[in-house]
């Protein structure tokens, strides 16, 4: 039994029989690279918004269920709470901390990796090619610089992405073997992602549809039987969470953050669908929140806030598709359903983001990287393997490279001050890998492998032209790669920016009027953080004021003072809310939830939480979010509450 189990062992880290011995060591070193970059130095609570919820969500399974901001579980946060479930288990099992809570995300990070990978490569068939398109994939997601950013992060779009890969993976499976149960489960992990992110996870919808329409190995009619099977599949994991809540009588859950009616269905169809693409404000999504990416247009994901992001293999993915393109009217064989479905992938996402005149953040576009990264390794195969065999289809390697050096010299350019020699590197690399693969191709060079010549002259200039290939395949890796590493690690020396995470240098045009703030890239927001649930102590800063502007004396004032009352103060807005949350490990209600603009608390709802004694305190301030707050209950806490001595903007109700 033991010698079974041996050679069993040894293939998970060498490969399967027939595979290149490099293939798998090159692998586990790309995934062990990725966590590193993923995991190393975390620090801090990132997104405080959904710390507070992991936090509250180990205090109180209903708050964990609901996804809610405060362990009383008075409002939701405005997305579905799968990806707070998965950081939430963590750190109830390991006691809530950075890594507790972040750790699950650097795993999913990784995961999605490794499936790049493993999709790349099954496309391909167990061949060289496939395990070189595969490791080139594997490379340029692990380094896509947003990625980076945001697998350090709580965000939803990390777990978002994990399992769209694996939809996709599932959905190429399905065409590979002709069976319908993977199409199945590829439909289950969008709908799962519907409960990490909403109707962003159905954006690879078209893509898998019309690749499996296409390329399925049925007739017609089976094919669209399929996929009516999948979208039954579809609605039914993104639903069952939405209709629960919905069902659920309105007065024993949360208020559902972000919607305008209390229900799911307005936060699907509103904050989180319809008003992100056409900028309908609600709870402070319009059209303003888009300076976090620039303004909408068909240049947005290269100006200079977003090239440095996602945008530096762009170019070498349109080329790719183009000459994919071209391949198939030629009538060149190769595997349609993955080009479709990544190619579909990767035009709907940029659609979409280029043009939504709602908030958008650059941390978005990180669900373009597995397509990115998948193309990328896909042409680069195929465009070597045509530049090796046909002499009218070499043109299309050097010219990818050029394009891709030269756009990557144009970004690096855009901050001149920030490593100002390595734009110059990269145009150096990007000269050399064009001149060597046009002199190879020109002059007649091809490589003695390509040739199988073995003596004399022939051999000889064989020889050379493989040296200078060597040299150009090099060297046009550092001209597309070079500029994303660079972002790619700068994140590990900076503190987790939770609201907006970006990579690379501050380019100074960031920012807007959406969310807590806008910090420039790799930049910090301002204001206090606090870590007094790991053990720290807030610095000067931080002991004048907590909690979005509520003073640290103030807190302390309300912690000794709580008494028998469920919440400890109820806040304008979830900015005050869950720095106060995260600093005393107590519930805090936010009454206008995200932005301070949600109509979750009323005159009457706030009387009788005083009245039953679980409310005191209120703090009415900072409501005024896009879309205005209720000044109802402004006046009815100043007029009828006690101003409390010494504490600027304290009332006690219950006085």
């Amino acid at each position: 039994m033991t010698a079974v189990a041996a050679p069993a062992r040894v293939r998970a880290l060498t490969g399967a029989a027939g595979d290149p011995r490099w293939s798998r060591p090159a692998m586990w070193t790309v995934l062990a690279a990725a966590f590193v970059l993923y995991a190393w130095a975390l620090s801090g609570n990132a997104n405080e918004y959904y710390a507070a919820a992991v936090l509250s969500g180990t205090r109180s399974w209903k708050a964990f269920f609901f996804g809610a901001l405060d362990a009383g579980s008075f409002i939701t946060v405005d997305k579905p709470p799968l990806a707070l479930w998965v950081m939430g288990l963590s750190a109830r099992i390991f006691g809530y901390s950075t890594y507790s809570m972040l750790m699950p995300q650097v795993l999913a990070g990784v995961a999605a990796v490794g499936t790049v990978y493993s999709a790349v490569r099954r496309s391909f068939g167990r061949t060289r090619q496939g395990h070189v398109a595969a490791l080139v994939a594997a490379v340029v997601m692990t380094l896509t610089p947003i990625t980076v950013a945001i697998n350090r992060d709580n965000n939803p779009d990390t777990v978002l992405v994990l399992l769209l890969v694996l939809a996709a993976w599932f959905c190429l499976e399905s065409l590979r073997t002709a069976r319908l149960r993977p199409l199945l489960l590829a439909a289950l992990f969008v709908g799962l992602g519907f409960n990490a992110k909403m109707l962003q996870a159905y954006l690879v919808v078209p893509a898998f549809g019309t690749a499996y329409l296409v390329c399925a190995r049925h007739g017609l009619a089976r094919r669209v039987g399929h996929l009516l099977a999948a979208g039954v599949v579809l609605v039914a994991s993104s639903a069952w969470w939405m209709v629960v809540v919905d069902l659920w009588p309105a007065a024993s859950r949360p208020y559902v953050g972000g919607s305008t009616g209390n229900t799911v269905r307005d936060l699907v169809i509103g904050y989180n669908g319809l008003g992100r693409i056409f900028g309908q404000d609600r709870a402070g999504g319009g059209s303003g929140g888009a300076n976090f990416g620039g303004q909408a247009g068909a240049g947005r994901l290269f100006n200079d806030v977003m090239a440095g992001q996602i945008s530096w293999l762009l170019p070498f993915c349109a080329v790719a598709l183009a000459f994919a393109v071209l391949l198939r009217a030629r009538g060149t064989v190769f595997d349609g359903a993955a080009w479709l479905l990544w190619g579909g992938w990767l035009v709907v996402h940029h659609a979409v983001f280029s043009f939504s005149h709602g908030t958008f953040h650059p941390y978005y576009t990180t669900a373009m990287a597995p397509a990115v990264a998948a193309l990328t390794g896909m042409g680069a195969t195929v465009m070597w393997q045509a530049y090796r065999g046909s002499r009218g289809w070499a043109w299309a390697l050097p010219a990818a490279v050029a394009v891709t050096g030269g756009w990557a010299f144009v970004v690096l350019r855009r901050t001149p001050e920030w490593l100002p020699w390595l734009a110059w590197v990269v145009l150096g690399a990007t000269t050399v890998a064009v001149v060597a693969l046009v002199t190879v191709f020109v002059t007649g060079l091809v490589p003695a492998s390509a040739t199988g010549a073995a003596t004399g002259l022939v051999a000889g200039r064989g020889r050379m032209a493989g040296r200078v290939t060597v040299v150009a395949l090099a060297a046009a890796l550092v001209a597309g790669l070079a500029g994303p590493a660079a972002y790619a690690v700068s994140p590990l020396g900076a503190r987790v920016n939770g609201t907006n995470p970006t990579a690379g240098p501050s380019t100074g045009r960031t920012g807007g009027p959406g969310g807590f703030g806008g910090p420039p890239p790799g930049g910090e927001l301002p204001g206090p953080r606090t870590d007094a649930l790991q053990g720290g102590e807030p610095d000067a800063r931080e002991r004048g004021s907590m909690g979005g502007g509520v003073a640290g004396s103030t807190v302390q004032y309300l912690v000794a003072n709580q008494g028998r009352a469920t919440w400890l103060v109820a806040v304008g807005s979830a900015r005050q809310a869950s720095s106060i949350i995260l600093s005393t490990g107590r519930p805090v209600i936010a009454m206008g939830g995200f932005t301070g603009s949600d109509p979750a608390m009323t005159v009457p709802r706030l009387r009788e939480l005083v009245s039953s004694g679980r409310l005191r305190y209120v703090l009415p301030g900072g409501r005024g979010g896009p879309g205005g707050g209720d000044t109802a209950v402004t006046t009815w806490v100043t007029a009828d509450c006690a101003a409390v001595d010494g504490h600027t903007g304290l009332y006690d109700c219950a006085h």
